[in-house]
């Protein structure tokens, strides 16, 4: 599975496993179906949502570890 970086878009983690969505509504990130969105890098999305990067690509890449 590949790793998730600040780089990486949320349509990219979305198309890894659906179950990742979860993590982006817990942090406030409530436009995952916006076509905008799908194409936005996670350190853009949490730029604009004033969130740290690396708290959410943690997350992520634990829970793509468990799969």
């Amino acid at each position: 599975m590949a790793t998730i970086t600040k780089k990486t878009t949320i349509g990219e983690v979305l198309a890894m496993d659906m179950g990742t969505a979860k993590f982006f509504l817990e942090m406030g990130m409530h436009c995952l179906g916006c076509p905008s969105s799908q194409g936005e890098s996670i350190e853009e999305a949490c730029m604009v949502h004033g969130l740290e990067p690396e708290v959410l690509i943690d997350k992520l890449n634990a829970f793509l570890a468990d799969k």
